[in-house]
């Protein structure tokens, strides 16, 4: 084989790879577009523990020993980010529903109810759960300096037999 056709066979062969990835991702891209719960394109980056008023990431979690204490002596306000649904089926006593994606629309009534200098517990259902992550740092965003995270929240609160309550 002449050098000449080999460049040329080595040359194609690069093309046609390069085709093969970009068809590749663009369906890949297509699909992830047209899912229901599709992976967010940019990944969010890691927030600084210091965003949620915390010296490290670690500090912003709180124990359940922790929040029940707290919850005791009317020492934190509890905001539960899971959907309104799983909210209105059963949750915290007393706690307040703000769920990340209806934030915008709810924050002025939050707002009304919690001063920005209050502490405030967010949970969510589940070791895996992020809505709690996400609502503590919207919320920190807003002004509220004291976030903290109870994480798996509402199973672990049920766990512990603690006050809980229905929304009709």
């Amino acid at each position: 084989m002449k050098t000449a056709d080999r460049n040329e066979n080595i040359t194609k062969a690069l093309w046609q790879s390069g085709l093969i990835i970009l068809m590749a991702a663009a369906v890949s891209l297509g699909v992830n577009y047209l899912r229901r719960d599709g992976l967010p394109l940019v990944c969010r980056r890691a927030p600084e523990a210091s965003s949620i008023g915390m010296q490290t990431a670690q500090e912003a979690i709180i124990s359940i020993d922790e929040a029940r204490a707290l919850f005791l002596t009317n020492g934190a306000v509890f905001i539960d980010a899971r959907p309104a649904e799983a909210f209105r089926s059963g949750h915290i006593q007393g706690a307040l529903n703000l769920p990340p994606d209806d934030f915008d629309q709810l924050l002025p009534n939050i707002r009304e109810q919690i001063p920005p200098d209050s502490l405030i517990i967010t949970y969510c259902d589940g070791e895996s759960c992020d809505l709690s992550k996400e609502a503590a740092l919207q919320l920190s965003g807003k002004g509220y300096s004291h976030v903290q995270v109870l994480v798996n929240g509402w199973s672990a609160w049920e766990d512990a037999g603690l006050p809980t309550e229905k929304t009709p």
